[in-house]
């Protein structure tokens, strides 16, 4: 039914709970009631405990707010999770606190529905009030004082609360980190497995000052593409600015969002006191602006909105058109601090690879040495030099990875210079992979998954990767081992397609195969077709595989020529040149050492395209040759840098 209605008209959401509760004057028995009149800790102000306490004020304010025409009151639960009810010590609360809330609000919706005008109840979960993407200590930046894990079993139990309880949808709202939101829609996501009814969601975050950014520092479109994988009912903005601030992002958002757009701004930017003075009739005309612009499909208010504020807008916006839903597009959309479209017009992307243990000696030595703020001018290096995503690997014999990777990406958390492109997780050991995942709040790459292990095991991992929201990169393996053939790169690539996109629901966007680059001119017959079968196998993955990328370690092709950088870094180009002709969407590469075609020498590019291309058997020997008139024995070879 929200589903239609959300089609036909522009949804009225409630208003602010705090606000409200204010306004009745009470004091510390209001909040203890008889069930807590012994607790230990003062309670004053722990608004969600009053729907055990108070659950009369909390039907008044409900019913104040189906009165003034909202289709969707939200429960009094926003800080109903045990991490941020334990402040007061009430943590074994929380269960009950989103049961009773979401009974209350059911009631009152159910005694408000008509069935011209039906009424729902959303399940308000809130941030909690710790960050997972920020340290609280400044002198820790990698320190965090919640876990991801801790996070999920919070949003978890609320979530079932709010479930039990009888709402028909879930608010994740006033969202400043998204690492914060992703653990809230993995729960929600893990709870609704379980639910006969699936809950449906609704995500609203919080740009926190004029810069357009949350706290934890991403651009509304990053925040948008890192939580696009819940497949929200809509996804929205709230708290912290006034509609006149929003107004951008507000646009922004209805421009690129795939669902239904809501928003539930302030009544304006609070005053000396901390009280918001904006007028119920002053703030619709804003909203209503949105709405006659066609961005609008929910509307509502957050702090300092009333009753009235809510009347008001209802009223605005009373017979305007929802804004239309979009069709969905067919790039790749990536996270970090700041978005990165791949599309059909987008050039190659580089991914830069110095921040691999197994790739470069001095990456490896820093980490194995404990040694993160050089490790970081590494990763930083790579983003200076072009890479539009960095890999990160922690596979050492010498080193606990699991620890080392989350060390490692808390860190780069921290480095807003860094941040910003897109994380790839690179890792042979799931629960590597699995950790890293935990401390990423952008959408990220999984490097990588195969059916190595067969396809339950394959299934498995790419479930957990999409309720993470990550893409994936695919091996070319099966349980007959790598493909080395461009048969075999094929078969395995579009059976994986098929599992990925029937079997999990992962979209097709979110697919990179990667199907092997295996080194050329070793001096072995079996091994000349190498880069002509990988560059072949990437242009039949474009044209039968829709929305799937492909990607490659592109060191791994000129590993023959290793101790001569020139050579090696001519034959990246020329393999590059091909496979980007065939359709290859990215690499992972050393940003810095990437060559021009035109620029090489004849006379060198010949002969590396002979090698190639596979187009003479004595391509090795010939370009032997002339290796030693390029080689630079003073530049320190890829293996040592």
């Amino acid at each position: 039914m929200l589903n239609s209605l959300i089609r036909e008209r522009i949804l009225i959401l409630d208003g602010a709970y705090g606000t409200a509760l204010q306004g009745y004057g009470l004091n510390e028995e209001d909040y203890r009631g008889s069930l807590l009149g012994d607790h230990h800790l003062p309670l004053k102000g722990n608004h969600d405990l009053l729907c055990l306490t108070r659950p009369d004020i909390i039907r008044e304010v409900h019913a104040s707010f189906l009165e003034a025409g909202a289709d969707i009151i939200s429960t009094n639960t926003f800080s109903a999770t045990t991490i941020a009810q334990a402040d007061f010590g009430t943590q074994d609360l929380a269960f009950r606190l989103n049961q009773e809330g979401a009974t209350l609000a059911r009631t009152e919706a159910a005694r408000f529905s008509t069935p011209e005008k039906p009424r729902f109840v959303a399940g308000s979960v809130g941030p909690t009030n710790r960050t997972a993407s920020l340290s609280p200590e400044v002198d820790q930046p990698g320190y965090r004082n919640v876990t991801f894990d801790e996070l999920v079993d919070s949003y978890s139990d609320a979530i079932r609360g709010l479930a039990a309880g009888g709402v028909d949808l879930l608010l994740i709202e006033t969202i400043f980190d998204t690492l914060n939101a992703k653990a809230a829609i993995y729960a929600a996501m893990s709870v609704n497995d379980e639910l006969e009814t699936p809950l449906p969601l609704i995500i609203s975050g919080t740009l926190t000052d004029a810069s357009g950014r949350t706290l934890s520092g991403q651009t509304c479109e990053a925040f948008l593409v890192s939580i696009t994988h819940a497949q929200p009912l809509a996804v929205g903005l709230n708290c912290a600015l006034g509609a006149e601030q929003l107004r951008p992002y507000v646009a922004e958002l209805a421009q690129k969002c795939a669902s239904s757009v809501s928003v539930h701004p302030n009544a304006g930017l609070p005053n000396a006191f901390g009280e918001y003075d904006q007028s119920p009739e002053y703030m619709a005309s804003i909203v209503g602006e949105f709405a006659d612009n066609g961005w609008l499909n929910i509307v509502g208010g957050c702090c300092g909105t009333t009753p009235e504020h809510i009347a008001a807008i209802a009223e605005r916006v009373k017979g305007i058109a929802p804004r239309p839903m979009p069709t969905p597009d067919s790039d790749m959309h990536l996270a970090g601090l700041e978005p990165l479209t791949v599309n059909a017009d987008s050039l190659f992307v580089n991914v830069g690879e110095r921040t691999n243990v197994t790739g470069s000696a001095r990456f490896a030595r820093l980490i194995r040495e404990g040694d993160f703020d050089q490790a970081l001018q590494v990763a930083r290096q790579q983003v200076e030099n072009g890479a539009q995503i960095i890999d990160i690997n922690m596979d050492e014999g010498m080193l606990d990875g699991t620890a080392a990777m989350t060390e490692f990406l808390n860190l780069v958390a921290s480095e807003p210079d860094i941040a910003r492109v897109p994380i790839m997780i690179d890792s042979s050991k799931w629960e590597i992979i699995n950790h890293g995942l935990k401390c990423v709040q952008g959408k990220a790459i999984v490097n990588s998954i195969s059916l190595k292990e067969g396809e339950e095991s394959f299934i498995a991992q790419a479930k957990e990767c999409r309720r993470f929201g990550a893409a994936v990169v695919v091996m070319a393996f099966d349980e007959q081992g790598q493909a080395d053939s461009y048969e075999r790169k094929i078969q395995i690539c579009e059976r994986s397609y098929r599992l990925l996109t029937d079997v999990v629901g992962l979209p097709a966007t979110d697919i990179i195969f990667d199907a092997n680059i295996f080194a050329i001119g070793t001096g072995i017959e079996d091994h000349n077709n190498y880069a002509v079968d990988f560059i072949n196998a990437v242009a039949w993955i474009r044209d039968n595989l829709p929305g799937a990328r492909t990607s490659g370690g592109l060191s791994n092709v000129s590993f023959a020529f290793r101790g001569n950088n020139p050579v090696r870094e001519a034959i990246h180009t020329v393999f590059l040149y091909h496979a980007i002709q065939a359709g290859l969407t990215m690499a992972i590469v050393n940003a810095g050492q990437l060559g021009i075609y035109e620029d090489l020498p004849n006379n060198l590019r010949e002969r590396v395209e002979d090698l190639v291309l596979n187009r003479r058997p004595d391509a090795t020997e010939r370009l032997l040759e002339v290796a030693g008139q390029f080689s630079d024995q003073q530049q320190s070879s890829n293996e040592n840098s």
